[in-house]
């Protein structure tokens, strides 16, 4: 089975507090980008264990710990299910704040359910999606969704994008989640995101915040120059997305972005 994993961008981050647990309550709205995405194939192997094959963009971790194999590994632990293998063709940058590898891991975990006949309904997924990561459970529906909680708990955003041309670039740096969360400071937005994403698109730029800028701008000005190159070169709205390092542009016309350093990634894209 051929399935795509696309990525998404975060449109405003609010980090509220953090938690007993360690985590931090959040609120963003994730959307999905049909046009960037990891392309896996998974299959039956016939055995009671799982393999990996990772192609394309080569992951800094070793393939055992890969999110498709403990998707598939949680799998066959709640289903008692035989094995798969995994091919990933790697095309989302990771270290991006893009959600490439939740994307993949969740994607692993619809296909199993197919290819296995498991009749599981979409919330099930999204449970299940929440054991391997907190933005995980997005890419079960794939739609615009306000996450809350630690990213788990979302429900559907009034939010559309189409017509409009998206630009995500990536540096050549990548920014992790503990040096993303080391640096922000929790605090209770001054209005709700839902009310903010209501006025029109041209208006975000002064109240529609991403809470990890500041201190990872800071930390990587390439990052901060990429943000302000898509200004400079028309962009309505742009943004850092997640916790780093993509920066995503939203433009009311086509657009060939040219970025202020050579050999980044760009993904163009209509929406």
């Amino acid at each position: 089975m051929i399935v795509r994993a696309c990525c998404k961008i975060n449109i405003g981050l609010n980090i509220i507090r953090r938690r007993e647990d360690g985590y931090h309550d959040l609120e963003t709205v994730m959307y999905p980008v049909s046009g960037l995405y990891d392309t896996l194939t998974v299959e039956k192997n016939g055995t009671e264990h799982s393999h990996f094959i990772g192609r394309g963009i080569v992951v800094d971790c070793p393939d055992e710990q890969n999110i498709c194999m403990k998707a598939a590994r949680l799998m066959q632990e709640l289903y008692s299910i035989g094995g798969v293998t995994v091919i990933l063709d790697k095309r989302i940058p990771f270290g991006a704040g893009l959600g490439g590898g939740s994307s993949d891991g969740t994607a692993v975990i619809k296909a199993i359910n197919e290819i296995f006949t498991l009749g599981l309904t979409e919330e099930k997924l999204e449970d299940i999606a929440a054991m391997l990561g907190s933005d995980t459970p997005f890419f079960v529906k794939g739609k615009p969704q306000l996450c809350t909680g630690r990213g788990e708990i979302m429900k559907q955003a009034d939010v559309n994008l189409n017509g409009l041309t998206l630009v995500i670039a990536k540096p050549d740096e990548g920014v992790s989640t503990r040096e993303a969360y080391a640096g922000v400071k929790p605090a209770e937005p001054a209005e709700p995101l839902t009310e903010l994403l209501k006025r029109p698109v041209k208006e975000w730029r002064s109240n529609v915040k991403n809470d990890f800028e500041p201190h990872i701008f800071a930390a990587h000005p390439n990052i901060k120059r990429l943000k302000e190159a898509m200004y400079e070169q028309g962009a309505i709205y742009a943004a850092m997305s997640g916790s780093g390092s993509a920066v995503f542009g939203l433009f009311d016309n086509d657009i060939d972005f040219n970025p202020p350093q050579a050999g980044l990634f760009v993904h163009t894209q209509k929406l």
